[in-house]
């Protein structure tokens, strides 16, 4: 596969394996880290979300707490623990293995780990995740806290994930949330891939034509 031209438009093809539209992945044992989220004082979730680094516009009505995150937007395979981390990470790692352990992968790996909490009455507009990093992990949603009015939008079919059920979503169409609802809403949300699974033939040429790494 040659690299793209320089300014030329280039799609690249998804991971196979995700979902097009969502998977039920099961219960998973969410009351402590539930406990943790509940325990969190609104300046550490203001504090966590102004050094947040996903900061775009579709995800204004939201605010996160970061554990890990990408280190380029086009590539999904070097991330970075942030200072959060290993506080949580002794309430995080089990509800991870917990949801992903339906994929059955020997060597999974988390490139993007977060928190994610909506405010009663918030909205997410219908939005994609345009970023090329986003094209190969499964993203997985883990409700925390959540209420009957909170309606999401995935693959053309409107759902309420109720607490303690691990789902993954299609990412790369258009999707929407909407809390309804009079109390916020919090999930556990991050992208998950097999590291022994062949990378597409278009990552290495699409990075050799134009990204920074």
């Amino acid at each position: 596969m040659t690299p793209p031209r320089p300014g030329a438009p280039f799609s690249p093809a998804a991971n196979p394996r995700k979902t097009t539209t969502f998977r039920k992945l099961g219960p998973v044992d969410i009351a402590a880290l539930q406990a943790a989220v509940l325990a969190t004082p609104e300046e550490v979730w203001d504090a966590e979300n102004a050094r947040k680094p996903n900061r775009f516009e579709a995800l204004a009505a939201t605010r996160h707490i970061v554990f890990r995150f990408i280190d380029n937007p086009r590539d999904w395979r070097g991330s970075h623990d942030r200072p959060a981390w290993s506080q949580w990470r002794p309430v995080l790692e089990p509800v991870l293995a917990q949801a992903v352990r339906a994929y059955g992968y020997t060597r999974g790996m988390f490139p993007r780990i977060m928190l994610a909490r909506m405010s009663a009455g918030g909205v997410i507009h219908p939005h994609i995740d345009a970023n090329p990093a986003a094209k190969w992990p499964h993203k997985i949603h883990v409700p925390l806290l959540t209420n009957a009015r909170v309606l999401s939008s995935f693959g053309g079919e409107e759902r309420h994930f109720p607490a303690g059920e691990a789902v993954e979503v299609n990412n790369l169409g258009p999707h929407w949330v909407r809390n309804g609802g009079d109390t916020d809403r919090v999930h556990l949300i991050f992208e998950y891939y097999d590291a022994d699974q062949p990378e597409p033939g278009w990552l290495e040429p699409f990075l050799l034509g134009g990204a920074t790494r």
